[in-house]
């Protein structure tokens, strides 16, 4: 779960960026956009044997 706590006189605008960025870093925002929309399982196989072979690759 990520908390994002007040700094000092920060703004609620410069709060929002740093937990958008906490969201990113951690692949937060990646996976809801994945999610978003239905997956057919033989594309989601695919895609993590792509991911596999990609990893592979960079050893």
């Amino acid at each position: 779960m990520i908390k994002v706590k007040t700094r000092g006189n920060e703004s609620v605008e410069q709060m929002l960026k740093r937990f958008k960025k906490l969201c990113e870093k951690e692949g937060l925002t990646k996976d809801i956009k994945r999610k978003s929309y239905y997956e057919k399982p033989s594309e989601q196989r695919r895609r993590r044997q792509r991911k596999s072979v990609k990893r592979q690759a960079d050893f």
